[in-house]
């Protein structure tokens, strides 16, 4: 009896040696394989909002008598025609300042957890968002009061917010908030992802399909890249290389010190990168964090990253594939370039029709009458 025991021991053993032996030589299954583990999401279904702020929104979003030297409007940075961004990898920002970092799509902004590269703002807000954008020295340079005080002398503007608002005058906070209205509506439609998602196999092809598995297997994009935008929401250290130009260029290097002294960072004029979170937690653990980027609609809104270094989807591709740059938190992947491929062939099935809005034209001012209360 002892010597079958010990043989069976044995064989026990020597199963779980090999099973354990195949277990460290095997590849780790990955986060994503777990049942609980993030995917990517299909678009909900919206409710619309109030129609009469969103045509309001839409007025006030084209119109550059909103900045303080009618010289910009929303849409400058913001353009539908070049996928709610601007087409730049550093926006112009206010004339004059030049900006030091890329204009984001506002597209989608209903689902965004938090607003702006450093993820300073919650996606909740969208009116804040708005205010902070309008008033801000580098952006729009607009006083409130002023504003508002411009828009009451629009007669179609005033009958609008009366449409809106009947015992209401045209007030700065409510402006935003009703641009951020506008920006809420506009979202993604009509994305082969989505009709996958819902059930239409034939959405995607089959190189699309193993991009998908891709995207949630070996290449582990969707442990950042999820729901219904492809956005966790949080803060990432990817190691993106810096844009030269921001340190060439007097302006762009101003403008960022400038927002590392309002912001309070400490011994801001010694910085010589963009710190990203850093500047608003003073986390030293925050340098170089910044929000992950939603994954919808990349078709049309190139260049990519905070300062638009990665000028095309291949070229974000060979980053990640490299393990990120200096610093990252990432692996690298080692995709083949059929793999490559497959996942660039996914990434562009999250992007639908191109949403366009045709700007309705600045109504005249006539500023000899009254439109409003003082």
């Amino acid at each position: 009896m002892k010597n079958q025991h010990r043989k069976h021991l044995a064989l026990t053993m020597g199963v779980m040696g090999v099973a354990a032996a195949v277990a460290l030589t095997a590849d780790p299954q990955p986060v994503h394989a777990q049942a609980n583990a993030p995917d990517l999401a299909a678009m909900p279904e919206s409710k619309p909002g109030n129609a009469t702020m969103i045509e309001l929104g839409k007025y006030f979003y084209f119109d550059n008598r909103l900045s303080g030297d009618w010289g910009v409007s929303c849409a400058s940075c913001h353009d539908p025609k070049k996928g709610w961004g601007d087409g730049q990898a550093l926006s112009a920002g206010y004339p004059s300042m030049e900006y030091f970092r890329n204009s984001p799509t506002i597209l989608n902004a209903k689902h965004q957890k938090r607003f702006l590269w450093d993820g300073r703002l919650d996606g909740s807000d969208a009116g804040t968002l708005v205010r902070d954008m309008i008033t801000e020295t580098h952006t729009m340079n607009m006083d409130s009061r002023l504003m508002q005080e411009r828009l009451k002398q629009v007669p179609e503007y005033h009958a609008l917010w009366q449409k809106w608002r009947p015992n209401d005058d045209i007030n700065g906070m409510r402006v935003f908030n009703v641009i951020g209205e506008f920006i809420k509506s506009q979202e993604t439609t009509n994305a082969p992802f989505d009709k996958f998602k819902k059930g239409e196999e034939s959405a995607l092809t089959a190189e699309q399909k193993d991009g998908y598995a891709l995207f949630k297997g070996k290449a582990n994009c969707v442990a950042c890249h999820n729901g219904p935008i492809g956005s966790d929401g949080n803060l990432h250290k990817t190691g993106v290389p810096e844009h030269p130009d921001v340190l060439k260029n007097p302006l762009r290097t101003i403008t960022m010190l400038r927002h590392y002294a309002t912001s309070g960072m400490p011994n801001y004029m010694n910085a010589r990168t963009d710190v990203g979170a850093y500047a608003i937690t003073k986390d030293k653990r925050d340098i170089g964090k910044f929000r992950t980027a939603q994954l919808r609609d990349l078709k049309y809104t190139a260049p990519y990253m905070h300062n638009g270094t990665l000028a095309t989807l291949d070229d974000v591709i060979d980053f990640y594939d490299k393990g990120g740059g200096a610093g990252s938190e990432l692996k690298a992947l080692n995709l083949s370039a059929s793999e490559k491929k497959a996942l660039k062939a996914f990434l562009l099935s999250l992007s639908g029709d191109q949403v366009e809005v045709k700007d309705p034209g600045q109504p005249d001012m006539q500023v000899w009458k009254t439109y409003g209360k003082n």
